[in-house]
């Protein structure tokens, strides 16, 4: 099925007599869900743009790159940097605005300007019953009582399939500059991101691989040289500057876990503590992609490790299994946050026919 209007896709909701696997490209869907294929992607279009207040009204079945130049021919972008899981996963096709919501898909500028739903203003959506839900607007203001907007980013299509996003948008830096640093351990290296973030320099993505360790700092040319230095004055290390399509190109493999392509077994996410991650990767062993400083982890393991991984990061943050057929995808829930969660899905979804199985 591949409604092609809202109303369609209301109509197809409220008759639905079985579950639904809601789809956009399906180039990052996690988990097990299964039921007849309900794809967005006939839900395209951009529905207003406003380049001077910042502001982009979308139809979730859009892709990504469509929205992409749009806001490219402005000189802006989305801010959140989508990354794209297509490599890592083994995925063909298309990326859709909508499934980017869904999944709240943020990459490496989410130490400074927050994830997909920080740029959400607003959403339309239908939920388990075929009823049209609005709520948001155009500016960054939300008075209803209920922030649907940030509830659904992150959903994964569980509570309510989205037809129209949002956006606050973002102009483009007049320039970028990635400092690189070798001949640092693990300790070191990722001792030194947390160094760079925790200074007044606005560093806008912190990451590290293979032992070199990467630092990026955005805006006015005359403010970035001055950062740049200013940060090369305060880590160690052997330091180079990747200024340009260079500085980008070393941002856009770290976005799309790139050093991880292609590798045999498990891919897991684990978000953590910046300070705990060094210990939690001695711990498991594997190739570590680390981001944010090391509050992130993409780490490729041997099949079979999940209650290890648990183990490890018990306390300490929480791991989701992104490729793989390890068991769980996601974390259990804490017995509160579960009565919570069902209480949720029981509001929008009473039928359970929603992507059913999806976040187990």
């Amino acid at each position: 099925m591949r409604p092609s209007t809202e109303t369609e896709l209301a109509e197809v909701m409220a008759g639905a007599s079985g579950p639904l696997l809601v789809r956009g490209g399906g180039t990052r869907t996690l988990g097990h869900a299964a039921g007849e294929v309900l794809e967005t992607g006939g839900l395209t279009g951009v529905e207003l743009y406003e380049p001077g207040a910042l502001t982009l009204v979308v139809r979730s079945g859009t892709p990504v790159a469509e929205v992409e130049r749009v806001l490219v021919a402005e000189r802006q972008r989305l801010a959140f940097e989508v990354p794209d899981m297509r490599g890592l996963l083994g995925r063909e096709g298309v990326s859709t605005i909508g499934g980017v919501v869904a999944a709240n898909a943020a990459g490496p500028r989410r130490v400074q300007v927050g994830a997909c739903r920080d740029a959400c203003l607003g959403v339309r959506f239908v939920d388990g019953m075929g009823t049209v839900v609005k709520n948001g607007g155009r500016v960054m203001k939300n008075v209803t009582g209920y922030d649907l907007v940030k509830l659904l980013a992150g959903s994964r299509g569980v509570l309510g399939v989205l037809t129209e996003v949002s956006f606050k948008v973002q102009a483009l830096p007049e320039a970028e500059a990635t400092l690189v640093i070798e001949g640092l351990d693990d300790e070191a290296g990722l001792k030194a991101l947390r160094t760079a973030l925790g200074s007044p320099f606005d560093v806008s993505g912190a990451a590290r691989h293979s032992g070199r360790s990467l630092i990026r700092v955005e805006g006015m040319a005359g403010s970035v040289a001055y950062r740049t230095g200013q940060l090369r004055e305060r880590v160690g290390g052997e330091v180079m500057v990747a200024e340009g399509e260079g500085s980008a190109a070393l941002w856009r493999e770290v976005r799309d876990v790139v050093p991880l392509h292609g590798k045999p077994g498990e891919v897991w996410r684990i978000a953590t503590l910046p300070t705990a991650a060094a210990e939690i990767v001695a711990q498991l062993g594997g190739e570590a992609l680390w981001d944010w400083g090391g509050g992130l982890v993409w780490l490729a393991l041997d099949p079979g490790r999940g209650a290890e991984v648990a183990a490890a990061v018990a306390g300490r943050g929480h791991a989701t299994l992104v490729k793989g057929e390890g068991g769980p995808v996601f974390p259990p829930e804490a017995p509160e946050v579960a009565a919570l969660v069902a209480a949720l899905k029981a509001r929008f979804d009473p039928r359970g026919i929603l992507n059913p199985g999806m976040m187990g």
